[in-house]
């Protein structure tokens, strides 16, 4: 995004302060209403003078309400100063407030609290937005949480930017004028209008849209209440000097790149600009249906013969984690450790390979689902059923960094130099010794990846070369895809599509791969995460020219869980 032009003028003549005159009770259920009107809880909270022992312990419910009363009367009449000093960071506190009023251009402001929870308040916040001539009710549900300081035992308001706006995060701004980049009209690859009421899964792609190509699609920009991210070019952009031209569109730089400026209330509409999108209608809604079945799924479709996305979809639409997950994939990456083997000549196909119960490396003792072993079989065998220790027995022959530059230089991932159109995580492999390079050859231990990265994974299986999936073509900004340094060799390539065939054909994959054959392949996966009960459940396959992965985060096994979503894309493509 370009420099947003900041608002000099308001209009009309009006207090310099949040809000007007108190419109309601702030002390709500719970709360109490005697502390609006200077009751002795109100003074007693911040009165407690130098002689009397310092306070500890857990916060008493009389405490929990008088200080959540005192910082919200301020806050709604306006007194920056006393709503700031009732939080334990007074400056980051100052900061925002002021700019709710003086930026945001929020005026009468009504704050009406709810029963509490032990030390949060939930409130109701009501204001207007009023900017130049025009003017739009604001209305959205927060709470703030009380906390006691140590040096003193003095409850106060545990600040944070979310306080004032669930959607503010440490650092964001509350910016109310012309917006610095205006909105977009998505389409898709038949030239239909993609929007969050057919597609609720795109709201954050739509976001990533506008942020990258407001201005470049030929838009004009409406007024809006928007929140502006810490490090964002509208945020810096008037200290540094930079414009557009500065920047280099395919470097990843600031917290905005991965989290983009979202828009709170339109106060009048832009004429937003035209970008074409590889995606198809037909499988985003095939998409969207499927993740609709689980309460954390995500999912991913793409050409491998041109890295076109054709589907994207998330069950919680907060966040994308199709493409912005960091998760560990479990034995999908067994495709990449797989090609890494054959490479070095550790693995072959048809060759016998070990798959013991248990295998140590690093001081870690591994095994395999259930305990299961293989006996006198070989590493196709072992691939098909997801041997941890067929993996784990080779990791006393493979250097520290191989499995590192084996999915740089093959597979594209963990460069951070990925350009789909929108932001990603390209996903991350990083170097590991001991324990943690055992478990990094089964997903595990510190790889990070997300469906976009393990449908690419698979479409280059089987392809043979990286071809850097993409969102808008490369031709509407003229920017340069990612490449890989090396492609996978002819023999390599062959063995490593037969396992993934195999797999699909009568390995974990077989039962949601059923009747998509012969020309497919595909692996699963369980990745275990901390504190929770069931593994994520992980999936990838491809049938002829679409590859297709997914995850279902607390789902248990891939091939039950995330194999039918994925499947039933493949299908939905055939």
């Amino acid at each position: 995004m370009g420099n947003r032009r900041r608002a000099t003028e308001r209009g009309r003549t009006r207090p310099a302060v949040i809000g007007g005159m108190i419109a309601a009770v702030v002390g709500g259920a719970g709360l109490g209403a005697y502390a609006l009107y200077g009751g002795g809880a109100v003074a007693d909270a911040g009165s407690a003078s130098d002689a009397k022992p310092v306070k500890s312990g857990p916060l008493s419910a009389a405490e929990v309400k008088s200080t959540a009363t005192a910082f919200l009367t301020a806050w709604q009449s306006g007194d920056v100063e006393k709503a700031a000093a009732a939080t334990n960071d007074t400056t980051a506190a100052r900061t925002l407030l002021t700019g709710y009023g003086k930026e945001a251009y929020i005026e009468d402001v009504t704050l009406t609290a709810k029963k509490r929870s032990e030390d949060t308040v939930p409130f109701a916040v009501k204001g207007t937005v009023a900017y130049k001539t025009l003017t739009k009710p604001l209305a959205y549900e927060s709470q703030l949480t009380v906390v006691r300081r140590a040096k003193d035992g003095k409850p106060l308001v545990d600040w944070h930017a979310a306080v004032v706006h669930p959607e503010l995060e440490d650092g964001d701004e509350l910016v109310t004028g012309e917006a610095g980049t205006p909105p977009v009209k998505a389409l898709d690859r038949d030239g239909g209008e993609l929007t969050t009421a057919k597609y609720p899964s795109l709201g954050t792609v739509l976001d990533g849209l506008r942020e990258k190509y407001g201005k470049k699609a030929g838009g004009k920009a409406g007024v809006e209440l928007r929140v502006i991210r810490a490090g964002s070019e509208d945020a810096e952009g008037d200290k540094n000097g930079k414009s557009d031209a500065d920047s280099n569109s395919t470097k990843k730089t600031g917290a905005s790149d991965k989290n983009p400026d979202k828009t709170l209330l339109e106060l009048s509409k832009g004429t937003p600009g035209t970008v074409r999108t590889t995606l198809s209608p037909a499988l985003q809604a095939t998409a969207e249906q499927q993740v609709a079945a689980k309460s954390k799924a995500s999912a991913v479709m793409i050409k491998p013969s041109t890295g076109e996305i054709l589907a994207v979809a998330n069950s919680g639409h907060g966040f994308n984690t199709a493409f912005q997950g960091s998760l560990a994939p479990g034995s999908t990456m067994k495709i990449v450790t797989a090609s890494l083997l054959i490479d070095k000549g550790l693995a072959s196909v048809d060759k016998e390979h070990p798959c013991p119960k248990y295998s140590t490396y690093g001081g870690w003792k591994f095994q395999n689902d259930d305990k299961f072993e293989i006996k006198g079989g070989t590493f196709k065998a072992s691939f098909a059923r997801s041997c941890n220790t067929a993996f784990i027995s080779q990791a006393k022959k493979l250097s520290d960094d191989d499995l590192t530059k084996q999915a740089q230089q093959v597979f594209g991932l963990g460069m951070d130099n990925w350009a789909i159109g929108v932001p990603t995580f390209d996903g991350s492999v990083p170097v590991q010794s001991q324990a943690q390079k055992a478990a990094s050859l089964i997903g595990q231990g510190g790889v990070r990846m997300n469906p976009l990265n393990m449908a690419s994974v698979v479409a280059t299986a089987k392809t043979g070369t990286f071809r850097q999936p993409y969102l808008v073509p490369p031709t509407v900004d003229d920017r340069t895809l990612a490449k890989g340094s090396r492609s996978l060799s002819a023999d390599t390539q062959a063995q490593l599509k037969e396992l993934l065939r195999y797999t699909a054909a009568a390995g974990t994959a077989a039962e949601a791969m059923a009747g998509l054959g012969p020309d497919f392949g595909a692996k699963t996966g369980s990745a275990e995460v901390d504190n929770q009960k069931k593994p994520n459940g992980w999936f990838t396959a491809w049938k002829g020219d679409l590859a297709a992965a997914g995850v279902v985060q607390q789902g248990g096994h891939g091939g039950e869980t995330a194999g039918p979503i994925v499947a039933a894309l493949l299908k939905a493509g055939s």
